[in-house]
């Protein structure tokens, strides 16, 4: 049993030696255990369950049946909900992710979508139990969000987020147009693993442009007094990665390291075409014709995913982080597709 094996090597001598190695196997060993004791929460719920019916069957009293029923969907929820980190199989799903958006042409409005959908994710993560935080933002001119990098913190954080990786599609009467015409907004959200240590990029310092300067979104007075931020280009191949919601400079910057590393592997990943839809899957321009998802809120109300189908009628329930209804038939999709490919290929 892996709990067995890993509380085994933390026992070892010099155990502690590597801090960063050792509250990795912390970190899979508490992973594990929560798995191990929602399973068996999960049988001892069915057993009950079982024993309930019974007695229902036994007395048949109403209110036993009742009581029956509402327990049978609670348990039915839970089994779907573990059954579904089952699909959960790339090499990186069990990671954080970084979520990085990017507002499309269309000004004002575009940068609006982005503080929309930015809302949306930071609402769904916080129900998952996730840890997201708002790493670099830049502002519009007038309103919304230009562009915003986010870390979401959690086991399996990536797994499900990477189906969000796209263009998504706005379709409503603008607040910004005087005239009240409909228009529809494009946004990219990009989604990258969060490599952990075992990953090794080789960056040679002397690649890299280091630039600092003070923050210009939310933090409170400190954020804006000193030149704590730090934005980082790695020279050779243009990427731009920046942090600037820290305190401190050493903060951003091992925040921005984190991005960078995930960006060049990415890039890496994307010479062996084999490998990078498990990292990234292929991007599209931010443009109509393009959109994984629209979010259609006049002339009716639908959120409509087009690589899956799946739709739903309440748009502002999903606004308000309602994705798991989508997040769970991309995955279903990705494991029958594969199951496909598989079978193909025998």
């Amino acid at each position: 049993m892996e709990i067995e094996e890993l509380e085994n090597k933390a026992a070892e001598p010099g155990f502690w030696d590597d801090p960063e190695k050792s509250q990795v196997v912390l970190q899979r060993t508490k992973a594990l255990r929560t798995k191990h004791e929602r399973y068996k929460k999960l049988v001892s719920a069915a057993e009950d369950l079982a024993v309930l019916v019974q007695l229902g069957i036994e007395e048949q009293e109403e209110s036993v049946v009742d009581e029956a029923k509402q327990e049978l969907e609670r348990v039915r929820a839970e089994y779907s909900a573990m059954n579904l980190q089952t699909l959960l199989v790339g090499e990186f799903d069990k990671n954080n992710a970084i979520l990085t958006m990017h507002a499309g042409s269309g000004g004002t409005e575009s940068q609006d979508w982005v503080e929309m959908l930015l809302r949306m994710y930071m609402r769904w993560a916080e129900a998952k139990g996730f840890s997201p935080k708002v790493v670099d933002i830049l502002d519009g001119e007038e309103a919304g969000i230009k562009s915003v990098s986010v870390i979401v913190t959690g086991e399996n954080a990536y797994g499900f987020l990477k189906s969000e990786n796209g263009v998504h599609r706005l379709v409503r009467i603008s607040p910004f147009d005087a005239a009240g015409r409909r228009h529809t907004s494009f946004a990219s959200v990009e989604i990258m693993p969060e490599l952990d240590d075992g990953i090794v990029i080789d960056i040679n310092p002397d690649d890299l442009k280091t630039d600092t300067f003070r923050s210009s979104g939310a933090g409170g007075q400190h954020i804006n007094k000193t030149d704590s931020a730090v934005r980082i280009t790695h020279i050779p191949t243009g990427i731009v990665v920046a942090c600037q919601t820290e305190r401190s400079q050493f903060q951003n910057r091992d925040n921005a390291m984190k991005m960078l590393r995930s960006k060049l592997y990415e890039l890496k990943q994307k010479e062996h075409a084999e490998r990078i839809e498990d990292i990234k899957g292929v991007q599209m321009d931010i443009a109509w014709g393009s959109q994984i998802r629209s979010y259609v809120f006049c002339p009716y109300t639908m959120v409509k995913d087009h690589r899956t189908e799946h739709e739903e009628g309440a748009v502002d329930k999903v606004m308000d982080g309602g994705l798991d209804g989508f997040i769970n038939a991309y995955l279903v999709s990705e494991a029958q597709n594969a199951e496909a490919a598989r079978r193909a290929a025998q």
